[in-house]
């Protein structure tokens, strides 16, 4: 018993000590590093860098989200490039002798939850999937007879930053009264959050300072030459498949199925930001779709359904792509909404249990020893409290203007619905915040789209259904959506001693920022760009017509879709939920060789260009960490963001050439031999 005694003494003296030695807050106590009060963690230009940096992230997210809908997480780009713009501003202040107030890693952080607050909107704004969806451009593309009026809503500035404003505060104050029970009780994890905490502290030491001006010099490059790679070709895309982007790296035929490199660098970033399993199982999707399955459905044209209807036609080949990768989501989208239920409740009952059975003594051998860092960081998370009071009264305020206001502008949306929606909101934000503090998985859209199904059976074809479960998408995701981005944020802060109070201000303020930049950023591209929307352009905003199918499925049923497509719907749902199953049961030893049905759903539609793109972007890493994995592992998200923002930000003058007319030059376009023999006797004779 006494060597028992010795040995415990022994491994606590020996954590003791490596606590001491790796503790973060010790360093920044040592150094003489105070957190300032909330207030002065809100500046005047951590809000001003904010917006630019909003404005900039705005563009690189919609874009991916109207080309894939695929759209990798960006806090650490979000963090690095404000600790460059704001050491930067702050230096040219100090040679000036003007400089006031030092840059701390609480500023930085409040400037990073701005950031990722705004740019988020561009997400669940539904610009690439629900709202619009609500359009005559994507209702053409599912059948080309005129739509009733009550199933249309074409975009317009004003309603669009009206819709936003009543609904994306009130998930902010669904969460609030949580923040101590997930972070400080619970300890979840929230993966992105701590990583972007770890990031910002790093950089405010003197080493990591001397790595992120390194990193920030690597991001600058690589978004230079990003940018300046897009305008490149934009010289040669002066007609429709012109371009690089139309190069057909593997052949006509395989160009002809969707499956070549098109020479995109934000697809390639992203590639190299995404893990490896991801990227595999999206080409692993393209392969089985467009290689394997509609070349077999293809073949019985005229057999399970006519082949004199056009080729977007829902009721052809178009309708198998569609539903069968919307069973592929949804199978995937309610597993994952089972699982995260489950979870949430099973720890509750450990929690509850343990709570009677763990002794009261806190130096038992039971209680892991609370660290340096841990008492700190509690401390001060708990100082700068929010009243439980403030936000049931604010979810309730904004619920009240949100059930008379949304009315207005969505009639097929009838207040009851929405009031409903908002007593069941709180759970599902629960639960998504919980599911997203373990995996980091976000359930927002998967929310959305029992939204979709359930709103628009029960208000029925003849009641705009249709309109009325799109409608009801956007207000469950921007709930969902911003209350588990505000969960993050707090774990973050919680990390990096930033107040709650100047967490939860800063996600307000990034907020109303996004309501107001993402409609005007999506209408840019919305008025700049021809044939916008619609399949094959540039910008196809494909998961628009994937959700507006979805939201005429569940008003109409199932006797819209084409022959057998409803016996593949049920196996590919049935398969979605089966790999899921076995993912979890063999364990993370052998779920990594195991593709994840979500990202194989997504080329079914859209076509395997960009799983060759992402898969480019994995090569590179994987030789580049075979050959220096440390350098990698340090520069790679640098460099991944700098490919990704530089082509997004390209945008914004390609959006403005196109607006005063200017064309491109060049049309590069790739032929066949004997199509070109053709061209030439045709140019030639005339």
């Amino acid at each position: 018993m006494a060597m028992e005694d010795d040995r415990s003494k022994k491994d606590d003296d020996f954590n003791d000590t490596v606590a001491e030695e790796t503790s973060v807050e010790r360093i920044f106590e040592e150094s003489g590093a105070v957190p300032p009060p909330w207030q002065n963690q809100l500046t005047i230009r951590a809000l001003v860098v904010s917006f630019v940096l909003s404005i900039m992230f705005t563009f690189v997210v919609m874009k991916l989200n109207l080309t894939t809908g695929i759209i990798p997480s960006l806090n650490i780009s979000a963090g690095l490039l404000g600790f460059f713009f704001v050491k930067t501003w702050t230096k040219l202040l100090h040679k000036a002798g003007y400089l006031k107030q030092p840059f701390t890693r609480q500023e930085n952080t409040v400037i990073q939850t701005c950031v990722v607050a705004s740019s988020g909107i561009a997400f669940s704004g539904g610009f690439g999937s629900y709202l619009f969806g609500m359009s005559d451009v994507v209702a053409k593309q599912i059948s080309p007879e005129p739509s009733p009026p009550m199933t249309i809503k074409n975009p317009q500035l004003g309603w669009m930053i009206g819709f936003l404003f009543v609904v994306s505060f009130i998930g902010l104050f669904s969460v609030v009264p949580l923040r101590k029970i997930m972070i400080v009780d619970f300890k979840l994890t929230y993966p992105s959050g701590t990583a972007t905490a770890h990031l910002i502290n790093s950089f405010h030491t003197p080493q990591g300072a001397k790595l992120a001006k390194k990193q920030v010099r690597t991001l600058g490059k690589f978004f230079s030459f990003s940018f300046l790679w897009g305008f490149f070709q934009w010289f040669f895309t002066g007609g429709d498949d012109c371009g690089f982007t139309a190069f057909p790296t593997f052949g006509l035929k395989a160009y002809a199925s969707k499956f070549f490199f098109d020479f995109s660098s934000t697809y390639v970033g992203v590639g190299m930001i995404c893990s490896y399993l991801i990227n595999i199982s999206v080409l692993l999707g393209a392969i089985l779709s467009w290689g394997v399955m509609w070349p077999l459905i293809g073949a019985q044209k005229g057999k399970w359904y006519s082949s004199e209807i056009p080729a977007s036609s829902l009721h052809g080949l178009q309708g198998y792509r569609v539903f069968i990768a919307i069973a592929m989501i949804l199978g995937d989208g309610i597993y994952s909404f089972i699982k995260v239920l489950f979870n949430t409740l099973l720890f509750y009952l450990c929690s509850f249990q343990h709570s009677f059975v763990l002794p009261v003594d806190d130096r038992s051998p039971s209680f892991p020893s609370v660290s340096f860092d841990d008492k700190r960081r509690t401390e001060l998370f708990l100082k700068d409290g929010i009243p439980a009071w403030f936000a049931v009264g604010g979810y309730v305020i904004f619920s009240a203007i949100s059930i008379i206001a949304v009315p207005f502008i969505f009639p097929q949306l009838r207040w009851y619905y929405i009031l409903v929606m908002y007593l069941i909101a709180p759970i599902l934000a629960f639960c998504n915040a919980f599911g997203c503090g373990l995996t980091d998985w976000s359930l927002a859209s998967n929310y959305g789209k029992i939204a979709i199904f359930a709103i628009g059976a029960w208000a029925g074809a003849s009641n705009g259904g249709i309109i009325a479960g799109l409608a009801a998408c956007g207000v469950i995701m921007n709930i969902v959506s911003t209350a588990s981005d505000l969960m993050q944020d707090f774990k973050t802060g919680y990390l990096t001693l930033a107040s709650p109070r100047s967490m939860f201000i800063s996600q307000v303020i990034g907020t109303a920022m996004g309501c107001l930049i993402s409609p005007s950023v999506f209408w840019l591209f919305y008025t700049a760009f021809d044939g916008f929307g619609q399949s094959g352009s540039a910008y196809p905003a494909p998961f628009a017509l994937v959700y507006r199918n979805m939201s005429i499925l569940g008003v109409e049923g199932f006797s819209t879709l084409p022959k057998h497509c409803l016996m593949l719907c049920y196996i590919f749902f049935g398969g979605s939920f089966a790999v899921n199953g076995l993912r979890d049961a063999v364990g993370p030893k052998w779920s990594r060789f195991i593709p994840l049905p979500m990202a194989m759903a997504i080329p079914f539609y859209l076509g395997g260009y960009f799983a060759v793109d992402m898969c480019v972007g994995s090569l590179i890493l994987f030789i580049w960490r075979k050959v220096n994995k440390p350098n990698a592992d340090a520069f790679s998200p640098a460099v991944a963001s700098g490919l990704i923002c530089g082509d997004g930000i390209w945008t914004l003058p390609n959006s403005i050439l196109a607006l005063a007319g200017v064309k491109p030059p060049i049309c590069m376009k790739f032929l066949s031999s004997s199509d070109n023999v053709r061209v030439d006797d045709f140019l030639n004779s005339s």
